[in-house]
C-alpha cells in the first residue's frame, strides 16, 4: 500500500474519532496538562510488542528518537492550550492548515526534500482548502458545535499564538520524525518516540501543583458514572490506530505532503457532519448558499489537490 493510500485511510479514521467527541465531550479532561500526561502514557501500551520489534540502534538514534517524541508532547499541550482558552472553533482548522506550511520549509532544510512544480501545486490547494474551512461562519459551523464546550470564555488572540506554537511543534515532530524512521525500522522508531513522548510529559509530575491538578483529575473523588465508556475506549482505540497509520505514511512518503493531506480530515468532516444533519436534528445546520459555497469551494480545493499530489504516487 502507497504513502499516500495510508495517509487518506488515517485522515478518514480522525475525522470519525473528530466526530464521535461530540458525544463524549462531557468526558475531555479540562487540564492541558492531565490531557497530555493521559495521551502520551496511553500511548506507552505499544511497549507490549518490545520484545519482537524493539532494537537499539545507539545511544545517538535513541536520544534523537526521544527528543523528537518530546516535540508531539509540546505540540500536544499547545494544541489543548489553545483549545481550553478559546471557544473558537477555527483553531483546530488553523492548526492544520499551517502545519503543512512549516513542514515544507522544515522538511526542505532539514531533509532537502524536493517536489514537483504539480506537487507543490496540490499543496497550496490542500492549505487553501483547509483555510476556507477554517474561516466558516462559527455560528453555524459543525466545528463549533464539537468545540465549544471546551471553554466558556470568549475568543483571545492569545489562543491564536498558542495555535501557531502547536503547528510549528507538530510540524518538527513530523520532519524530525522522517528522520527517525530513516535511520530505525518503523516499529522500533516508533516505540522509541512514543517513549520520548511519555519522558517529557512525565515532567509535568515534577512541579507540585502539576501534579496535584494531574492526580485529582485522573482519581476524582466522585465516581464517574458515565455509561459510555466503552465507546470512549473504541474510540481512543480509533484515534490510536490513526495516529499510528499517520506515522507509517510518513515513514513511506515524503513528509510534508502527508501534512497537506490532513486538509482531507476537514473535508471528511463537512461531508459526516452533513449526513449526520439529515437523520439527527439536534446536529442540522442553518443553510446558507454563502457558507454552502464557501463549502463546496474547499471540498474542491481539496480534491484538486489530493489529485495533483497523487500524480507521483
Amino acid at each position: 500500500m502507497s504513502w499516500f493510500s495510508v495517509a487518506i485511510i488515517s485522515y478518514f479514521l480522525m475525522a470519525v474519532v473528530n466526530l464521535t467527541d461530540k458525544f463524549l465531550i462531557d468526558n475531555v479532561v479540562k487540564s492541558s496538562k492531565t490531557y497530555t500526561f493521559l495521551v502520551c502514557t496511553l500511548s506507552l501500551f505499544i511497549f507490549v510488542a518490545a520484545p519482537w520489534f524493539l532494537e537499539f540502534p545507539g545511544w545517538k538514534e535513541v536520544l534523537l528518537a526521544i527528543l523528537s517524541g518530546s516535540l508531539f508532547t509540546a505540540a500536544t499541550f499547545f494544541m489543548y492550550e489553545a483549545l481550553r482558552r478559546s471557544a473558537a472553533s477555527q483553531t483546530i482548522i488553523i492548526i492544520g492548515g499551517l502545519v503543512p506550511v512549516f513542514t515544507a520549509l522544515l522538511s526542505f532544510i532539514f531533509l532537502r526534500e524536493y517536489f514537483f512544480i504539480y506537487q507543490i501545486g496540490g499543496l497550496m490547494l490542500l492549505i487553501g482548502g483547509t483555510f476556507l474551512i477554517a474561516f466558516l461562519p462559527t455560528v453555524t459551523s459543525f466545528w463549533e458545535k464539537i468545540w465549544q464546550n471546551f471553554h466558556p470564555n470568549k475568543y483571545k488572540r492569545r489562543s491564536w499564538r498558542l495555535a501557531g506554537l502547536a503547528a510549528f511543534f507538530y510540524a518538527a515532530f513530523f520532519v524530525a520524525t522522517k528522520e527517525v524512521y530513516l535511520q530505525q525500522p518503523f516499529v522500533s522508531g516508533f516505540m522509541w518516540l512514543r517513549l520520548g513522548a511519555f519522558l517529557a510529559a512525565a515532567l509535568f509530575l515534577l512541579e507540585p501543583n502539576s501534579r496535584r491538578e494531574i492526580i485529582q483529575q485522573i482519581f476524582p473523588k466522585k465516581k464517574n458514572k458515565h455509561k459510555n465508556n466503552f465507546l470512549f475506549l473504541a474510540n481512543q482505540g480509533l484515534g490510536a490506530l490513526s495516529s499510528i497509520l499517520q506515522n507509517y505514511a510518513i515513514f513511506l512518503g515524503p513528509v510534508a505532503m502527508v501534512a497537506a493531506l490532513q486538509g482531507v480530515q476537514y473535508g471528511a468532516l463537512i461531508v459526516m457532519s452533513f449526513l449526520l444533519g439529515l437523520f439527527i436534528k439536534q446536529y442540522k445546520e442553518k443553510f446558507t448558499w454563502r457558507i454552502f459555497l464557501q463549502k463546496l469551494i474547499a471540498i474542491l480545493l481539496i480534491i484538486g489537490g489530493l489529485y495533483l499530489t497523487a500524480l507521483q504516487v
